[in-house]
């Protein structure tokens, strides 16, 4: 079947899927655009729902899985596509959640938690290095973050779908870390903070990290094992979140191999 109208019942719900995180979770349901995170969704275990195809932009080496497909023109795929690079597909997917009991078979796990999220390319930028380090879960401290957002995944390329990617209240994380014996390191700045290159990242452990505008609650520098920093030679005392997981995650991963 072909679509040639943006007034599309389909495509009037698609839109509403991309703009609105309410009619993600009412549905279970979230998009997905692009080749490469089309591709990363189906290898990850992800299923799809639907797809919307422009079939003189689309690249078919990738085999869709037999769901409804829909053929657009080129004007209906203008208005549900994001990026003129997008591969000529966008595909609708049910969401899939992960709990901390995930975790329970990981052996020496390494964790990165956030948390909050206040930009969610700064959420794609942290997915994606957490998947080329392979950290065994991304957590976030927050139930209401919207990890189908299209911009976290956009701004993950598709890592989004390599990710263990886990919501939760602190206080239950905590009480799991206690109980499975995994090290808590907040980067908060206090007294006794110990630089992040003397800190044993071997053992489970995991990295707890704020937001840029406020940083840390108190929560943590309370809780967890030990408060942590990266040595800041220059003039200001701060990073971008994204770069201050990549540093803390590869010294761990340095270590570790």
């Amino acid at each position: 079947m072909q679509i040639t109208s943006t007034q599309n019942a389909k495509i009037k719900q698609l839109i509403k899927l991309q703009q609105k995180s309410r009619e993600r979770k009412s549905t279970n349901s979230f998009v997905v655009e692009g080749l490469q995170e089309n591709r990363l969704a189906l290898a990850n275990g992800f299923k799809p729902k639907q797809f919307f195809v422009q079939e003189d932009l689309y690249d078919d080496s990738l085999e869709l899985p037999k769901v409804e497909t829909y053929q657009v023109t080129r004007e209906v795929f203008d208005k549900i596509a994001y990026r003129s690079t997008t591969g000529g597909i966008v595909g609708v997917y049910e969401t899939r959640h992960f709990d901390l009991d995930s975790l329970k078979e990981k052996v020496n796990p390494l964790i990165v938690v956030l948390e909050a999220v206040e930009k969610p390319g700064n959420l794609g930028a942290i997915l994606r290095t957490c998947d080329a380090a392979q950290v065994d879960a991304v957590i976030v401290c927050d139930r209401l973050v919207d990890f189908f957002n299209p911009n976290v995944i956009r701004s993950s390329v598709g890592t989004l779908f390599t990710n263990t990617l886990i919501s939760c209240e602190k206080e239950e994380l905590m009480e799991f870390c206690k109980e499975n014996g995994i090290s808590v390191y907040a980067t908060f700045l206090r007294e006794d903070t110990q630089s992040l290159y003397g800190v044993d990242f071997k053992k489970s452990s995991a990295l707890v990290f704020g937001t840029e505008a406020t940083g840390l609650s108190e929560f943590w520098a309370e809780k967890a094992d030990a408060t942590i920093k990266i040595p800041m030679l220059g003039q200001v005392d701060s990073l971008n979140v994204s770069n201050a997981v990549a540093i803390s995650v590869y010294e761990a991963v340095r270590q570790r191999t």
